[in-house]
């Protein structure tokens, strides 16, 4: 049987992720970021979970994403629903979980072809 890994093709991969380390496409990354499964990955001003506001994920709604998986950092954390109330007045879809299980399941998304973005916070 031949196996052969599915990548999104001309999409963003997550390569590896490590604490406070993620590479995306084999490149590092150690600040918070926004990963669209096409496009340009993108600075997320956010360096703690306590400093979440409704405009990090109004950012979110510029992507035109389809679903949303949030990274919370190094352990799960939900953040409040007013923080994402523009995402569920918009109907696009959110997921919480801790940063390695939103790598993981951002490129499972990703090599269906979703139209997903992965929201990862790096706390500093």
């Amino acid at each position: 049987m031949k196996f052969q890994l599915d990548e999104p093709v001309g999409g963003n991969s997550i390569s590896r992720h490590d604490a406070g380390k993620v590479w995306i496409n084999d490149e590092l990354h150690t600040q918070s970021m926004l990963v669209p499964w096409r496009g340009a990955v993108q600075n997320w001003p956010l360096a703690r979970f306590e400093d979440l506001t409704p405009a990090h994920f109004e950012q979110v709604l510029t992507l035109k994403p389809e679903l949303v998986i949030f990274g919370s950092g190094q352990r799960l954390r939900f953040a409040h629903p007013h923080l994402y109330s523009a995402l569920i007045t918009a109907r696009i879809g959110i997921e919480t979980m801790d940063l390695g299980a939103a790598c993981r399941t951002y490129n499972v998304l990703a090599s269906e072809g979703r139209n997903v973005l992965a929201a990862l916070l790096i706390e500093t």
